[in-house]
């Protein structure tokens, strides 16, 4: 049909039976991360610019070719998320969570932004799922975080993986 506008290629619309099943997994993300001490952090869909220069890398392909970027009407310039971590970490250190506890266990279910080419599976706006515990130097933390992974994709019913 002429005319129509449609959605932006490497987008996608989650229509209400695919909705139930985002729900779904979110849900049993939410439990399973409460039950094991970690706490849910939003943080905004846009940052600064330099915040992913600087944990990215300048030189890297996200930050030079895969960053929705544009310059805000006071000149700063502003980036889509292409990713969280760096985000929870700046929200960290600006809000003290160091001071609340010496370890903060966070995750985050957000979307993101990557302006690359679409191919099969990829997407410019997705979903991210993260974990991010901050404050412990003991190797069990990162143990810990390896086997949340596997855990919930084992209760999501994906089994047939392997761990190195």
């Amino acid at each position: 049909m002429a005319g129509t506008i449609r959605n932006v290629k490497g987008t996608k619309d989650i229509l209400p039976d695919e909705s139930r099943l985002w729900l779904e997994t979110e849900s049993i993300i939410h439990n399973f991360m409460s039950l094991h001490g970690y706490n849910l952090i939003r943080t905004p869909i846009f940052e600064k610019t330099e915040l992913f220069k600087r944990s990215i890398g300048d030189d890297t392909d996200i930050v030079n070719k895969e960053m929705y970027t544009w310059q805000d009407r006071d000149g700063t310039s502003l980036t889509l998320c292409p990713e969280s971590t760096a985000s929870v970490v700046r929200s960290y250190i600006q809000n003290h969570l160091g001071s609340k506890s010496p370890i903060q266990r966070l995750y985050y279910i957000d979307p993101s932004f990557r302006r690359e080419r679409p191919q099969m599976g990829r997407q410019r706006q997705f979903t991210q799922y993260g974990v991010e515990a901050i404050g412990s130097c003991n190797p069990e933390q990162d143990v810990e975080v390896i086997l949340i992974a596997l855990r919930i994709y084992q209760m999501l019913g994906i089994n047939d993986l392997e761990v190195h």
